[in-house]
């Protein structure tokens, strides 16, 4: 698939962004286990935190396929940091926008958009994960509030955040149709960050177990219509399926150019190794399975673009992208030998960064399910 211009003009500001204010501090906030606060405010002002949303919420308007080259190039530069961006952007704001009251978009999406607050999603439990109707925290009325009890689980900015879209069961009779969502800023005083999770990789973000201790939220602040939170929660799972997968293309590529580029400097037997067989090949069949997974979440985004159902095509390009990745990553290590055992190369780092994408928004093991179920139609 060929960008357009506008598409082109985008992916290229993000990937000067990425490459002038992230990549050169990427492997110091990895050791850090945090980036600064303020990166986020300058990535909000290059249009980076509120992509698709209306202009008039302070959003760039722009397309999906924009949005995920822009995630690959920020993955590129750090797995982490666009962890963080893609949060916000969907679920969060998206879900503001397309289902918030007007006063709830200039409440919290302007904020969002602007880089001023940070939003972070609240589904996963620690006794759910890729079943999402099994969620246990429980939002009661009490006169004009709701009060939540609870505890979420692998919650991406969940102490950097300022605002929360919590979704929690307001009628445990009604099965599915029982669950509702809520925003709510995260100096609430029942918001309480129970644990910062120590990771194997996306270490420049914070994930967090979070525990709402009688959370007291304003009826105003349900988002969109009670009993429709899981509807809402999930209707964005096929552009977040599609963000995996350029999340994992943008690290991929991130490998297969240190390895490209040690293999062009590294002599052995009186040349450099890229100019042995064995490396270049190896090096050929990295750089084809890149562009396949690209092509893959680009025709994706593209029948997103269109008003065309994806769900098929966002589970292959994750499931594609995601194991991609790792072997990339994994044959730039081979590549670089002893020295890719060292994280003083970017390769170790990079190859902890992708394993995840096998894993959150549906495992490989859920998208193979949704795909044979096409099949099966």
């Amino acid at each position: 698939m060929l960008l357009t211009e506008d598409q082109e003009r985008v992916r290229a500001a993000a990937r000067a962004f990425a490459e002038r204010e992230i990549a050169p501090h990427a492997a110091e906030w990895d050791r850090a286990e945090g980036a600064p606060r303020d990166l986020y405010r300058r990535m909000a002002e290059v249009g980076l935190m509120g992509m698709m949303i209306d202009p008039r919420w302070g959003g760039s308007g722009l397309d999906v396929t924009s949005y995920v080259t822009a995630i690959e190039a920020i993955s590129a530069a750090d797995g982490g940091i666009s962890n963080v961006m893609a949060a916000n952007n969907s679920p969060v704001a998206a879900a503001i926008q397309h289902h918030g009251t007007d006063q709830q978009r200039r409440d919290y999406l302007t904020k969002l958009t602007s880089g001023e607050w940070i939003g972070s999603f609240h589904l996963t439990e620690p006794g759910t994960g890729s079943d999402a109707a099994a969620i246990t925290t429980k939002a009661v009325r009490d006169g004009d509030e709701w009060v939540l009890n609870g505890t979420k689980s692998f919650i991406t900015a969940g102490s950097l955040s300022d605002v929360a879209m919590i979704v929690a069961v307001t009628d445990p009779a009604a099965g599915k149709r029982g669950i509702s969502c809520f925003i709510t800023p995260t100096a609430n005083p029942g918001y309480r960050v129970i644990a910062k999770e120590r990771k194997l990789g996306h270490r420049t973000n914070d994930t967090c177990q979070v525990a709402f201790d009688e959370l007291r939220i304003p009826a105003t602040d349900l988002l969109g219509e009670e009993g429709r939170g899981l509807g809402i929660a999930l209707a964005n799972l096929s552009l977040g399926r599609i963000g995996v997968a350029a999340q994992a293309v943008g690290g991929a590529r991130a490998a297969l150019s240190a390895a490209t580029a040690y293999a062009r400097q590294r002599h052995t037997f009186g040349k450099p190794i890229f100019e042995h067989q064995a490396v270049a090949f190896r090096l050929a069949e990295m750089d084809t399975e890149l562009e396949a997974a690209r092509q893959l979440y680009l025709h994706a985004a593209a029948r997103r673009d269109a008003g065309l159902d994806c769900a098929r095509e966002a589970s292959m390009a994750k499931l594609f992208a995601s194991e991609m990745a790792e072997r990339v990553a994994s044959a730039a290590i081979q590549i670089h030998g002893g020295y890719g055992f060292l994280n003083d190369y970017p390769v170790e780092k990079l190859y902890r960064d992708v394993r995840v994408y096998q894993i959150y928004e549906g495992t490989s093991e859920v998208q193979k399910l949704m795909i044979a179920r096409h099949l099966d139609r």
